[in-house]
C-alpha cells in the first residue's frame, strides 16, 4: 500500500471567535501555545520516522496567530516530521488572517519553505466584515497580499456570501475586488449557521436574517460566471483556480487518497482507518501529557464504504467520476452503489451520465448538499 502524501496540522488559535465559527479554535488564549507545541511534537513523535510528503498544510484556528519564535518552532517542527518527498514540486499551505500577519512572519514563512499562503479575506466590503465579525479591514488585506506575494508566495483567498442584507451588487463588487488583488486561488462559500454558533442563536431569536435560497443561488452563479470570467477554472463545488494553481492537498481528500494529521480535531486516514483527534486542545493536550491515546473517534471503512465516499468526494470535483477509473480504484462499479439515485437526479437534470462519466450538472451544483446524502 502507497503510504500517505499529504499531512494536516490543525493549530487552534484565534484571536477571538467569529460568530459563524464552528471550528475547533480556542480564542484570547495564546498563553497555551508553548503547551501546544510541546503535546505537537510528542504526537509526531509517535509517527517515529520522517514521512515524505508532497502537501503540507497548516490550517486553524490561525496559524500564523503564534508570535515569530513559536511561528518557527511549528514550521520547523513540521517540516523535521513531513519533509517534502524528493524530486516533487512541494506545496506547503498555511492558513493566515489578514489582520494580525506581520512582514516579518511572511518573510519567516517564506524562508521555512511555505509556498502557499491562504488567507481567511472573507470579504473586502468594510460593513460585511464588521457584520461578519472580521478584525481586519480592506486595507489590512492589500497590504497582505501584497507583501506575500512579493515574497514569492501564492496567494489563495475565502469569501463568504450571503451575508446578512447583503445584495446581489454588492457581492459582485466584493468579487470583482477580491480577483483584483490577483490570487491564484479562490474558494466561495455561502454564509451557514451552524448550531453552537453565535450566529445560529441571533438567527432564532430574530436578531439576523438568512438570505433566502434563491438570492442565495444567484450570488453562488454569479461567482462561477465572474471567477470564470476572469480566468479561474471552476474544479469542485467551492473552489476556483489559476491555469496550475489547483489546490493539491485538497484534491488528495477528493480523490481518495490517505493523509497524516495531528493536533486537536485533527482527522488523518491512513490504512484505511480514520481517526480524529479528541476536539478541546485542552483535554488533547492534557492526555499526550499523561501518555495517552489523543484519539477521540476510530473507524475501520470497509470496502463500500470507502467507495461511497470516493463516489461523493468525485462528484464534487467538476470532472465527475470516470466510471472505468472508479471501477478499477475501488472493486465497484458505479452503478452497483448507486444506480438508481444516479438515473432519478439524471433525470430531474442534476446529474450528466452517460458511458464514460458522471457529472454535476450546473442545476446539480447549485442542490449538491442534498445530493450528497442519498449517495452515502
Amino acid at each position: 500500500m502507497t503510504p500517505p502524501r499529504s499531512a494536516y496540522l490543525h493549530v487552534p488559535f484565534c484571536r477571538h471567535r467569529c460568530g459563524y465559527c464552528n471550528f475547533a479554535v480556542v480564542a484570547g488564549r495564546d498563553d497555551l501555545a508553548p503547551a501546544y507545541l510541546r503535546a505537537l511534537g510528542v504526537e509526531l513523535a509517535q509517527l517515529d520516522t520522517p514521512r515524505p510528503v508532497e502537501t503540507l498544510y497548516l490550517g486553524g484556528g490561525t496559524p500564523t496567530r503564534l508570535v515569530l519564535p513559536l511561528l518557527d518552532e511549528l514550521l520547523t517542527l513540521a517540516r523535521k516530521w513531513f519533509p517534502a518527498v524528493e524530486g516533487a514540486e512541494p506545496e506547503f499551505t498555511v492558513e493566515a488572517n489578514p489582520g494580525d500577519l506581520s512582514a516579518e512572519a511572511i518573510a519567516l514563512l517564506a524562508d521555512r519553505g511555505v509556498t502557499r499562503l491562504s488567507l481567511g479575506v472573507q470579504s473586502l466590503n468594510p460593513a460585511k466584515l464588521r457584520h461578519l465579525e472580521r478584525d481586519h479591514t480592506p486595507e489590512d488585506v492589500h497590504r497582505v497580499v501584497r507583501a506575500a506575494q512579493d515574497a514569492g508566495l501564492h496567494v489563495a483567498i475565502d469569501l463568504i456570501f450571503a451575508a446578512p442584507g447583503e445584495t446581489l451588487d454588492e457581492w459582485r463588487a466584493d468579487l470583482d475586488a477580491a480577483v483584483a488583488l490577483e490570487p491564484t486561488h479562490a474558494s466561495t462559500y455561502g454564509l451557514t449557521y451552524e448550531k453552537g454558533t453565535s450566529f445560529w442563536s441571533r438567527r432564532s431569536h430574530g436578531d439576523l436574517a438568512e438570505l433566502d435560497d434563491e438570492l442565495q443561488r444567484s450570488m453562488y452563479e454569479l461567482a462561477i460566471d465572474r471567477l470564470a470570467e476572469r480566468g479561474f477554472t471552476h474544479y469542485e463545488v467551492s473552489n476556483f483556480a489559476r491555469p496550475g494553481r489547483r489546490s493539491r492537498h485538497n484534491e488528495a481528500y477528493w480523490t481518495g487518497r490517505e493523509w497524516y494529521a495531528a493536533g486537536p480535531s485533527a482527522a488523518r486516514y491512513v490504512d484505511g482507518v480514520r481517526e480524529t483527534n479528541h476536539r478541546s486542545t485542552t483535554t488533547w493536550m492534557r492526555r499526550l501529557e499523561a501518555g495517552e491515546s489523543p484519539v477521540a473517534e476510530r473507524e475501520q471503512l470497509t470496502p463500500e464504504e470507502k467507495a461511497r465516499e470516493r463516489l461523493v468526494f468525485g462528484l464534487r470535483r467538476l470532472e465527475g467520476v470516470r466510471r472505468q477509473d472508479f471501477a478499477t480504484q475501488t472493486g465497484y462499479q458505479v452503478e452497483q452503489l448507486a444506480g438508481k439515485e444516479i438515473e432519478r437526479f439524471t433525470s430531474l437534470g442534476l446529474l450528466s451520465s452517460d458511458d464514460e462519466c458522471v457529472r454535476l450538472t450546473r442545476a446539480g451544483l447549485l442542490v449538491s448538499d442534498a445530493i450528497w446524502p442519498e449517495l452515502l
